[in-house]
């Protein structure tokens, strides 16, 4: 298996240091309000990364963090935590907007399909890890004190620029803007924030330093190592997590243990809509319940995020969303012919060797998530055989399907055989056909059409598919 590795900034064969296990990390969501559908591309990007590695033979021990504390609006460490400015928009405590979103998350990946990981640790949930880990720094002295908390020192970690490839004297040149002119650097970052003077926050606890928060990239570091150990196979994210996030995760990570975080580092690219990027700052970010008001199938947007590279700038439209319905219907539709095997000697069927195409579709997934060459393959398949499948092939068929299923989360095997009720229309329908009734083989064509079951007329007799 294969994975484009940011650390190398090339394609590089994935190597686990205990195979069959693969310990990975990837960064969840910040639950202070709805996942976009920007958001969801990532986590159904993810979820493929996962399913590719089951289907391979590996054991993924998967986390994905939880940040409820901690996040500040600004990157450089300004503004407030976007769990207080949640808190402050829902009128509720930063505790229930937590709760309340962090709910729906998980409900959300269940609604996607999305395999659940091993672990889902809160940041709320692990601050004694954190104010270990700043301590480890303390003593190996990566850290220093300012009005507004501890800092992690930049300059003592010589290598901080290595991965992003930054160019630390542009942010130095660039520091007189700097909202912060106690910072040592401008690329220093908190490790912990202080409680402003005079208020309480409601998220707050007492540290050897004073009470106040851990910062954001400091919870990764902690659990990661909590869960994985000190260095693990994959580290995934988006790409905005490279020059800040991942950044600040390898300098204190690395200070403390000197070992690699991860061998491989994935990363997701953007989701633009209307050629902006999807963010919850400019209000264009789309919602699930929006989706399924407009009528799609949350699997259609499974398909739709499928249809690109997760390297690709991808971009989402009503109008793709359309078409990715439209493939799904021919992908339920080859599924369905499971229930329609016939057998019909003279009639030749198509050769259709359902283990090459596995092999061929594991392939493409191993070749670092090749998702749109995959959907080539199962949408050639389904051109092929939208006629009909044979007796004597339905447990490869079935088995395919299966695998179809395993890799890609589209649940095809879940539909269930059209009723008796609809049978019997259809061989009335075919009855009226062999009598050249056209008008009632139409009359009963309206009927299943009502009930949301086409029909296709093929030289092995009728064949239905759900309309």
């Amino acid at each position: 298996m294969k994975l484009y590795n940011t650390l190398t900034r090339a394609t590089d064969e994935l190597k686990p240091l205990n195979a069959p296990i693969v310990t990975m990390y990837t960064c969840g969501p910040t639950v202070y309000d709805y996942p976009h559908v920007g958001n969801w591309f990532t986590f159904v990007r993810y979820d493929i990364l996962v399913r590719t590695l089951k289907a391979s033979g590996l054991e993924p021990k998967w986390v994905m963090n939880i940040t409820d504390v901690g996040h500040l609006v600004s990157d450089a460490d300004e503004g407030e935590d976007k769990l207080e400015k949640g808190a402050r928009r829902e009128g509720k405590s930063a505790w229930d907007v937590a709760k309340m979103y962090g709910d729906y998350f998980v409900e959300g990946l269940h609604r996607l399909n999305v395999r659940e990981p091993t672990y889902l640790p809160k940041a709320t949930e692990h601050i004694q890890e954190q104010i270990d880990l700043i301590k480890k720094l303390e003593e190996k002295g990566f850290t220093y004190q300012i009005s507004d908390g501890i800092y992690y020192d930049t300059a003592k970690f010589p290598r901080y620029a290595e991965f992003a490839r930054l160019d630390i004297d542009e942010q130095q040149a660039g520091a007189r803007v700097e909202h912060n002119p106690e910072k040592r650097n401008a690329s220093d970052f908190a490790l912990w924030k202080f409680s402003p003077e005079g208020s309480k926050r409601d998220m707050e606890w007492d540290s050897p330093w004073g009470k106040g928060f851990p910062g954001w990239h400091l919870e990764c570091s902690a659990m990661s190592m909590k869960y994985l150990g000190e260095t693990m196979d994959v580290h995934a994210g988006g790409i905005d997590h490279i020059p800040v996030h991942h950044t600040n995760e390898i300098a204190q990570s690395e200070a403390v243990t000197g070992k690699p975080v991860a061998s491989t580092w994935m990363h997701t690219n953007h989701i633009t809509v209307n050629g902006e990027k999807v963010s919850k700052s400019l209000g264009n970010g789309i919602t699930l319940e929006q989706l399924e008001e407009k009528g799609f199938d949350l699997r259609a947007f499974r398909l739709h995020v499928l249809e690109s590279h997760y390297r690709s700038q991808s971009k989402f439209s009503w109008e793709s969303l359309e078409a990715a319905t439209n493939r799904l219907k021919d992908y339920q539709a080859l599924a369905d012919l499971r229930f329609q095997a016939v057998t019909a000697p003279g009639y030749e069927l198509t050769d259709m060797d359902y283990g090459q195409y596995q092999k061929d579709i594991l392939a493409a997934l191993q070749d670092d998530l090749n998702t749109p060459e995959v959907l080539r393959i199962v949408s050639l398949i389904a051109n092929e055989r939208h006629d009909s499948i044979d007796e004597s092939e339905k447990d490869a068929f079935v088995t395919f399907i299966s695998f179809l299923d395993d890799v890609l989360g589209l649940n095809l095997l879940s539909s269930t055989d059209i009723t008796d009720e609809q049978k019997a229309v259809l061989q009335e329908r075919q009855a009226a056909r062999d009598s050249k009734d056209w008008a009632r083989s139409d009359e009963l064509r309206n009927v299943l059409g009502k009930q949301g079951v086409g029909v296709r007329d093929t030289g092995f007799g009728p064949i239905w598919f759900r309309s």
